[in-house]
C-alpha cells in the first residue's frame, strides 16, 4: 500500500474524527497524511460571511488548527495541507488516483447503529479509484472489545482479493485479527432439503470454499489470526451482526466504466448505513 492517506476536512466534528482516524491508520501503515479542505465546499453552519476571501481564511484556520493538533500527538507523522477550490468531491476522486486511501466522516444519525450519509461522501465511495473509508462522528470507539477486521467474502478472485489485501493489512497493522464472513442464503435450505446431516455438510463445504478464498493471504500475513463465519442470511444481515465487534468493516464495491453509472450494492449500503464501526468501500473488477 503506497500513497498518502487522504482525509476530507471541513471542519465538522465528523470530519475531524475522520482525521484521527487518518492519522493513527497513517502512522501504523507508516504512510503520510494530506488534509484536504475545500474553501468551495464548507459546512452550512460555518458562521462567517460567505465571500470567498472569508471562505479562503477559515479553510486555511481548519486546516492550520488540525495540523497543529495532529503534530502534538504525533510527531513522527508526515503532513501535508492542501486548500483547494475545486468541489470536495472532484478533489477527493482526483486524488484517490494515487492515494492509499481516502478517509471521510458521517454525521450521526440519532441512533448508535445508524448515520448520515453527504451527498460528498455517497460520490466519492462511488467512483473513488482506491479504498474510501467511512468514520462516524462517534466512531473512535476502540475498546478491547474491537478486536477484528470484517470482510465479506462471497467468492474467491477478483472480486474478494482487493477486500482480503485492504483487510489483512489493516490487521497487521493494528495487530487485530480477521474475520472472514460468507453468507448462505435461505433458499438453500430448499435446494438441498436432504435433512440435517446433509445441510450440515454444505455449511462444511462452503466453509471450505472461504477457507481456499482466504488461503493465499494467509500465506502473505502469517502473523494475521484468522476466523470463518458461515452464516444463513442475506449478506447484509450477515456482515451486520458479524461486526458488532469490529474496528473496522470491509465491504466491496464493483467498478464501473463510466463515472456516470456508479452505485453501491445493497450490502455497502447496509454497512454504510448501520455498522457502528468505520466502514471500508473496496473498489474491485
Amino acid at each position: 500500500m503506497t500513497g498518502p492517506v487522504v482525509v476530507g476536512l471541513d471542519g465538522s466534528p465528523a470530519s475531524v474524527t475522520a482525521t484521527w482516524w487518518a492519522a493513527r491508520a497513517a502512522m501504523e501503515r507508516r504512510l503520510p497524511v494530506l488534509l484536504l479542505h475545500s474553501w468551495t465546499t464548507q459546512p452550512l453552519s460555518v458562521p462567517i460571511p460567505q465571500e470567498a476571501l472569508s471562505k479562503q481564511r477559515y479553510g486555511g484556520q481548519v486546516l492550520q488548527r488540525m495540523e497543529a493538533e495532529l503534530l502534538h500527538r504525533y510527531g513522527d507523522l508526515k503532513l501535508i495541507t492542501e486548500l483547494v477550490s475545486a468541489p470536495a468531491s472532484k478533489a477527493l476522486v482526483d486524488l484517490g488516483d494515487s492515494a492509499a486511501m481516502l478517509v471521510l466522516g458521517s454525521r450521526g444519525h440519532g441512533s448508535v447503529a445508524s448515520f448520515l450519509l453527504g451527498s460528498v461522501s455517497l460520490h466519492v465511495l462511488g467512483l473513488a479509484r482506491c479504498p474510501a473509508v467511512t468514520v462516524r462522528a462517534d466512531g473512535l470507539d476502540e475498546g478491547t472489545d474491537r478486536y477484528e477486521i470484517v470482510v465479506g467474502v462471497q467468492e474467491a478472485g477478483a472480486a474478494s482479493d482487493p477486500l482480503l489485501e485492504f483487510a489483512f493489512t489493516a490487521a497487521e497493522a493494528r495487530g487485530a485479527r480477521v474475520r472472514a464472513v460468507r453468507a448462505l442464503p435461505l433458499s438453500s435450505l430448499v435446494t438441498h432439503p436432504r435433512g440435517a446431516h446433509h445441510d450440515e455438510g454444505y455449511e462444511v463445504d462452503e466453509q471450505a470454499r472461504l477457507a481456499a478464498a482466504v488461503a493465499p493471504w494467509r500465506e502473505k500475513f502469517p502473523a494475521v489470526a484468522v476466523t470463518y463465519q458461515v452464516s444463513r442470511g442475506t449478506a447484509a444481515q450477515v456482515l451486520l451482526t458479524a461486526s458488532e465487534h469490529s474496528a473496522l468493516t470491509v465491504v466491496g464495491r464493483q467498478r464501473h466504466p463510466s463515472p456516470l453509472s456508479w452505485k453501491l450494492g445493497p450490502v455497502a449500503h447496509a454497512a454504510l448505513h448501520h455498522v457502528p464501526c468505520p466502514v471500508a468501500v473496496v473498489p474491485h473488477d
